[in-house]
């Protein structure tokens, strides 16, 4: 059994797309999927399966629709994944720092992509970084750092120039989803 976080894109914002994550916990369980837990209303679920990638996305997209009546975009990674997208940061503690200290929110996100995008879309994407706005696409992970903030950026704005779907989570949301991975290690090790 592998471990998954599937990341859905467009729940619970802004009063559209509501699910009860009970009743998500609930329909996934349906699917076959063991241990699934969920982190803050957004769309953020942890769970085990021995099916791949692939497959998972599909049912799950499907379950939810059947289900809620919402076509969301699935994004998958294992938690092997998520731990080298956390321990491979591409900036620097000092550049981390600093736009902590002057942006207003979360300066540090990761946009999660079905696919890598294009080199064509990802260097259009990247002409709107700044001094101010930074971002490294590392496959289909695309690293974002705001010393303002991700509200009316321009790359938060422009990230649909990658032309792939894309959800975005803060870095408190990775690290939180990572506690949980371990958490549900720990326990199956007793």
């Amino acid at each position: 059994m592998t471990i998954y976080i599937a990341l859905l894109r467009g729940i619970n914002v802004g009063g559209h797309n509501k699910i009860i994550m009970a009743e998500l916990r609930s329909s996934l369980e349906q699917l076959g999927l063991h241990n699934v837990k969920t982190y803050i209303q957004s769309g953020n679920i942890l769970f085990e399966s021995g099916e791949n990638e692939v497959l998972l996305q599909k049912n799950i997209h499907n379950k939810i629709k059947e289900d809620f009546g919402i076509s969301s975009d699935v994004v998958i990674r294992t938690a092997e994944e998520i731990q080298q997208i956390i321990s491979h940061s591409p900036f620097s503690d000092q550049e981390i720092s600093e736009a902590n200290h002057s942006c207003k929110g979360e300066c540090l996100h990761v946009a999660f992509l079905p696919t890598a995008p294009t080199k064509v879309n990802s260097d259009k994407f990247l002409s709107y970084t700044s001094d101010r706005e930074l971002s490294v696409i590392n496959g289909r992970d695309v690293y974002l750092l705001f010393y303002d903030s991700i509200r009316n950026s321009k790359l938060g704005n422009n990230i649909k120039k990658l032309e792939v779907p894309a959800t975005i989570r803060n870095w408190k949301t990775l690290m939180k989803l990572s506690s949980m991975v371990v958490e549900l290690k720990y326990k199956k090790s007793e």
